[in-house]
């Protein structure tokens, strides 16, 4: 069997991700999953894997909500020099499996020498060192906070270490969400980390901590408990911001697609407002460091002109959608096609609320309640108010058809 029909056999496996040394199959080719180091390219590295993409793929390239970069579109003889080139820029990991497990997300505004940043650097040499951590499911996935005004401490994650003054808290995920647990000292943090991932392993096989059974929660829990000190008080705030924000600018991909052509000039104009890294985020935004507000401001101009959301109140932005056809075998439907088309009818029709559509029912691209959700069905769309890609359908409609959905009868 060749390697791209080994890989399509696991394609369509829920709960698996793409990766460089293990990449996936789909409707426009491999798809290849490179996973910045503390959670951010060098400008450099960022041209290099425009290229890359243009080169070598079909031009197409993903933000994820995995704080992740995926190159599209790729055929099975390029594979090879894609992996050299990018393990010539440091970004191949030693094995898929390690490669696999590293599902670190770092705050996008966290300096560099920080210790949000140097905790990101232990934890990854943790990983890539403990080859017992090699048996965590591959959605297994740590979160490290500064608590700034971009927080992702609000982004689920089975390991949340969030900046408190001097310490970190440290949450771990259950069914109901986080449960902060207490707090540690930055040097402390690689070992609470251990301890929670090492418990979790002595439990039976599950894909995430929230999965646990209580009494394997509470064994997790008792384990890491003795490593922490008393939990200060914070608020969860933060999330997404765009625009210009305490230093640097911060610049979202409609639906998380930029073009290579995108990636690269965007590089230039980041270079050009003084930064040096483009920083990923869950929320398939980019943000930079920048010399002031005027090259802020400029960097923003330019990525504006470039077809690239720079302003809070964008109606896209309301919208989550993945690839659907025909970049991806699993839909028949245009997804984000008929996401923009859903952007400008709801804001025509005044309709504020979240808005997911998905090519099928595994719902890549939010695994979140939404307010109204279409779910792509042999050419058609389920149509779900409040709930996931798993809700009940209360009605079909047409993909040429959408604008019904914003009836009053169905929208009240």
């Amino acid at each position: 069997m060749s390697m791209a029909a080994a890989i399509e056999a696991r394609s369509d496996v829920k709960g698996w991700c793409p990766g460089v040394l293990r990449p996936m199959q789909s409707g426009d080719g491999l798809i290849v999953r490179v996973r910045p180091r503390t959670g951010v390219f060098s400008l450099d590295e960022a041209r290099a894997l425009a290229d890359l993409a243009e080169r070598l793929g079909n031009g197409h390239i993903d933000l994820t909500r995995r704080a992740n970069l995926q190159i599209r579109g790729l055929e099975e003889e390029a594979l090879a020099e894609l992996q050299a080139e990018l393990g010539r820029l440091g970004l191949v990991d030693s094995d898929a499996e390690t490669e696999a497990v590293r599902n670190v997300m770092v705050a996008p505004l966290a300096g560099v020498g920080s210790d949000v940043r140097r905790i990101a650097i232990a934890v990854e040499a943790l990983l890539a060192g403990d080859r017992r951590l090699l048996d965590l499911p591959t959605k297994f996935g740590l979160s490290i906070d500064d608590g700034g005004p971009v927080s992702i401490a609000g982004e689920r994650a089975d390991i949340c270490l969030r900046a408190v003054g001097k310490n970190f808290a440290v949450g771990l995920d259950t069914r109901e969400g986080t449960r902060w647990l207490g707090a540690c000292a930055p040097d402390a943090a690689v070992t609470v980390v251990s301890t929670v991932m090492h418990a979790f392993l002595d439990c039976a096989p599950h894909r995430r901590l929230r999965d646990l059974a209580g009494v394997d929660q509470a064994r997790v829990q008792a384990a890491v408990s003795p490593l922490l000190s008393k939990l200060p008080s914070f608020e969860t705030t933060g999330g997404r911001v765009l625009g210009l924000v305490q230093g640097g600018a911060g610049i979202a991909a409609p639906f998380g697609r930029l073009e290579a052509i995108q990636l690269h000039r965007l590089a230039d104009l980041a270079a050009t407002a003084g930064a040096r890294e483009l920083r990923l985020s869950p929320w398939r935004t980019l943000y930079m460091a920048v010399r002031d507000d005027a090259a802020g401001r400029a960097l923003l101009d330019g990525a504006e002109t470039i077809g690239l959301i720079v302003r809070d109140d964008d109606p896209i932005l309301r919208i989550e959608a993945c690839p659907g056809a025909p970049d991806c075998t699993s839909s028949s439907v245009d997804a984000r096609g008929d996401a923009r088309r859903m952007a400008r009818l709801a804001s025509a029709k005044g309709f504020t609320g979240s808005i997911h559509v998905s090519g099928c029912a595994k719902g890549c691209a939010r695994s979140a309640p939404s307010d109204l959700v279409l779910v792509g069905n042999a050419g058609r769309y389920q149509v779900i108010r409040h709930a996931t890609t798993r809700g009940p359908v209360e009605r079909l409609v047409d993909a040429d058809d959408l604008e019904s959905i914003f009836s009053e009868a169905f929208c009240g």
